[in-house]
């Protein structure tokens, strides 16, 4: 199964593409989309929608997981990511519904970690410990590789979970992946 992480930002947008092959996690590709800073947002609004669909359509991957929005000082900022994050998701709830997920970078972090409040070296020590040591472009490449990968390992775990026969029910999933990771639409 390919799943694409993507952080999603208005200046950068980290991606990357894991495979994951029964209890195999493989690292495919990543990188990160560049948009045209000179522009005011509004204007890099379609630059992100074309962007993100030509990488989606060239990747063709099976699942796609982003990082869910995340508290910032700046409501402007927020608002400028929100609506980032609305261009992407457009590009993909037609063809990926009910394939689109979403995790809280927190989680992310303490999946990979062990704490929410991980730096992003150790949660780059964990990604090279997992995935081969790799240089990444920006925190953003970095980011997407982790939440790519917290994904197959929370979904990996839903699935032990299932088969040891535990209720999986939203009333009772329990643990913390499951009460911060969600299907979005």
């Amino acid at each position: 199964m390919l799943i694409l992480g993507i952080d999603p930002g208005s200046i950068t947008t980290g991606w990357a593409l894991l495979k994951s092959k029964g209890n195999k996690v493989y690292y495919v590709a990543s990188g990160v989309l560049r948009f045209d800073q000179k522009k005011d947002f509004m204007s890099r609004l379609g630059e992100i929608k074309q962007k993100s669909q030509d990488l989606i359509e060239q990747l063709q991957p099976d699942q796609v997981v982003l990082e869910s929005l995340i508290y910032v000082k700046s409501p402007t900022a927020l608002m400028k990511l929100a609506q980032t994050r609305g261009v992407i998701l457009s590009n993909l709830v037609q063809k990926y519904e009910n394939k689109i997920f979403e995790y809280s970078p927190n989680f992310v972090k303490s999946v990979s970690v062990g704490h929410g409040h991980a730096d992003k070296q150790s949660v780059k020590k964990f990604l090279d410990m997992m995935l081969g040591a790799r240089d990444y472009a920006t925190h953003d490449e970095s980011d997407a590789v982790a939440i790519a990968l917290c994904h197959i390992v929370a979904a990996g775990n839903e699935k032990q979970a299932n088969k040891a026969g535990k209720t999986t029910s939203k009333k009772n999933r329990g643990g913390l992946s499951a009460s911060l990771a969600h299907k979005v639409g």
